[in-house]
């Protein structure tokens, strides 16, 4: 099985907000084989919990605006960390860095397809090391 039309309209979507709104190192993967519950992740992060705010805000209102989506649960919202919106079809990951590092997602799912993305969001891979090097930070948010 593979990820559906519009689980790849809703990623598409989410990545293109995403990078919008400057998020470091989006990335989708069809996890439709392995999972019965959902056919794609989406991975992004940012430097603060403000921006990882701002960016599921811009996903959470283009997908309804655009496609009529919308989440049937959102999560962490409370400390900003790692926001979750689940869709159904597709769930969207928001970390801050340090937990996008720490959880190590893409570990867990690199055996799964990527996605394609647009290329916005293509070119905010490696954002995230990029910021870190230019804030005199390694990517956990220490100080080098």
């Amino acid at each position: 099985m593979t990820a559906t039309d519009r689980s790849i309209e809703l990623v598409t979507a989410a990545a293109q907000a995403a990078a919008d709104r400057l998020a470091h190192d989006i990335i989708a993967y069809d996890v439709s084989d392995v999972l019965s519950i959902t056919d794609a992740f989406v991975l992004a992060s940012a430097p603060n919990d403000r921006q990882v705010r701002s960016i599921v805000d811009e996903i959470e209102e283009r997908l309804n605006k655009q496609l009529g989506a919308k989440p049937v649960r959102r999560e962490g919202d409370r400390e900003a960390r790692w926001i979750l919106l689940d869709y159904v079809d597709i769930v969207v990951h928001v970390q801050h860095s340090e937990e996008r590092v720490f959880y190590a997602l893409e570990r867990l799912w690199k055996d799964c397809p990527e996605l394609p993305l647009p290329e916005d969001a293509l070119r905010t891979r490696g954002k995230g090391e990029e910021h870190a090097q230019l804030t005199g930070k390694d990517v956990e948010g220490e100080l080098s």
